[in-house]
């Protein structure tokens, strides 16, 4: 150990933001344990202290033990007379440092502090990295496609690696080296590897996030996104509300020419997205919810969380929407189960139950 590599510590404590008293303490055991495998045949029974002075880095081995009356194992104790020698302050209890720095111990103890200062540096890394993406956790983020394999697409962060798993990718979405892609940051988990970061192209969050990003509005609160349900690659619904009279939410997501959602759309690769007036009222809530198709009545049930739907015959295919797609979404928005009728079904079941009356 010298000077040179003391400096060299503390530079790396500086950059990689390592706390020098843990650094230390870790290097000091690190000494402990390599002072023990090599030099020491009582390794199991014998108390050693090393230390280190970390302005030159001068390093010292110490056996303790304990000053008794009577020694019965003199690799742990010392006799009260012998440490009376060395110092006269001692009594019986005290513990005595006896140096036993072998002649050699400077090779060892400098590659022992190499391999702990490379794990801590290791750690430092995956610390610094976790903590920067855990703030980042259910937020947006902009990535680069570096490499597909087995279905899985890997995206760079900038510092870490991020895997796009199937299940998180939109169905028929391309994904070509080098492209930059906006995703969600489903889950930071901290492992033993470092952190390992979850995202998504198909969570609805996605599309929230990017909302809040080119609405101005939605970001400071003003508009306020109330739900959102979400089939990815295919169409999405999002409700919104204005906390300010002044302030249109609908008009406000969509944008002069629609320039808003065009925006979030074509990052979305066309998806579709139908933004829907939230209300308090959830006859009027449903309602607006099956747009683009107009309803003409709303019957609740409360104990079912149900509600029976009818529109005019002409509207129950919009109503309803591709293999039931667009009541499905209404009814994810929501919260409530559906059940469309044209108007001429539901006059029907009202003239049968009136005839079996």
């Amino acid at each position: 150990m010298n000077q040179e590599f003391i400096e060299a510590l503390r530079e790396i404590v500086k950059e990689k933001g390592i706390s020098e008293d843990l650094l230390f303490t870790t290097i000091d055991d690190a000494l402990i344990a390599a002072y023990k495998k090599n030099f020491n045949n009582n390794a199991n029974c014998q108390n050693v202290r090393v230390s280190m002075n970390r302005e030159s880095g001068e390093i010292h081995v110490y056996a303790q033990k304990e000053v008794v009356e009577e020694v019965f194992d003199d690799i742990t104790e010392i006799s009260l007379d012998d440490a009376k020698n060395i110092s006269a302050r001692y009594q019986i209890g005290d513990i005595v440092d006896i140096e036993v720095t072998p002649k050699k111990f400077g090779r060892v103890a400098a590659q022992a502090a190499k391999q702990v200062v490379i794990q801590r540096i290791k750690e430092a890394e995956r610390s610094i990295i976790y903590n920067e993406f855990i703030t980042k956790e259910f937020d947006i983020i902009t990535g680069t496609v570096i490499r597909k394999d087995k279905g899985n697409v890997f995206v760079d962060l900038g510092k870490i690696e991020a895997v796009l798993g199937e299940n998180e990718q939109i169905k028929g979405e391309e994904y070509n080296f080098n492209e930059k892609l906006k995703l969600y940051i489903v889950e930071v988990k901290n492992t033993t590897k470092g952190a390992q970061i979850v995202v998504s192209r198909t969570h609805p969050g996605l599309v929230k996030r990017l909302f809040e990003l080119e609405v101005p509005e939605i970001f400071n609160g003003v508009v306020e996104i109330k739900s959102i349900s979400r089939e990815a690659g295919s169409r999405a619904k999002i409700a919104v509300h204005s906390n300010d009279e002044n302030v249109d939410a609908m008009g406000a997501c969509v944008g002069a020419k629609g320039t808003r959602v065009q925006s979030i759309v074509n990052e979305l690769k066309n998806e579709k997205i139908d933004i829907i007036k939230y209300s308090k009222l959830p006859e009027e809530y449903i309602s607006n919810a099956l747009s683009p198709a107009k309803v003409l009545d709303v019957t609740l049930n409360e104990d079912t969380k149900s509600a029976k739907v009818i529109v005019d015959d002409n509207q129950l295919s919009l109503a309803i929407g591709k293999e039931g797609q667009n009541v499905r979404l209404a009814a994810k928005l929501t919260g409530w189960k559906i059940d469309i009728k044209s108007k001429t079904q539901a006059g029907k079941e009202t003239s049968s139950i009136e005839a079996g009356e």
